[in-house]
């Protein structure tokens, strides 16, 4: 379970975060909604333990947690499978595993090119089959089909919805459209709290 507690948090001098309460149980999925620059990624921080809240708990009993972020957080010196395996074991004997997430996220062209070697869209597909593979309990995404077309954005969408089986999942959309295929319950944010 994550839960949220009361979070408040201050970024230089503009409050970001104004009291927060979040539940998140397994097999449950919620999408954050609102503005851009309203707190909707710094609570996902506070949530994944990146960012230490000023006040009020964060806690997290979920052990395996994928995430997504905006940027594809990829390392340049490894390949494309490289990346994969190493939330696997790092190890030859799970590069076969690395391998069929490159291929469910159709990327099995690109499986030893590197990072810089790759378009936006394919790095971002690289960090959706990374988090994937690591089978999490929870998976946490901001907006992490921007840079995909809307025919990839559905096929991707589709993998996602099928490898989740009952892992939890907080999603930062614009498109209710999105939430809405990946089974999530909408909340809205505004100014650094839930309306």
């Amino acid at each position: 379970m994550l839960e949220l507690r009361e979070v408040f948090l201050r970024l230089g001098d503009k409050q970001v975060l104004r009291g927060c309460g979040l539940r998140l149980s397994a097999g449950e999925r919620i999408a954050l909604m609102g503005p851009s620059g309203c707190g909707k990624t710094t609570l996902l921080r506070v949530a994944l333990g990146l960012q230490a809240p000023d006040s009020g708990e964060a806690r997290c009993s979920f052990r395996r947690i994928g995430a997504v972020f905006q940027e594809p957080r990829l390392l340049g010196w490894c390949t494309a499978e490289e990346n994969i395996n190493l939330v696997l074991s790092d190890k030859a004997e799970t590069m076969r595993d690395a391998a069929f997430w490159l291929d469910a996220l159709e990327l099995g062209e690109v499986r030893t090119l590197y990072p810089d070697e790759l378009s936006g869209g394919m790095q971002q597909r690289l960090s959706i089959a990374r988090a994937l593979a690591l089978r999490p309990e929870l998976l946490v995404m901001d907006e992490p089909f921007k840079a995909m077309d809307e025919a990839l954005v559905l096929r991707v969408r589709q993998t996602v919805e099928r490898s989740l089986s009952a892992a939890a999942l907080l999603l930062v959309t614009h498109s209710e459209e999105e939430a809405q295929a990946l089974g999530c319950r909408i909340l809205r944010f505004k100014d650094g709290r839930f309306e």
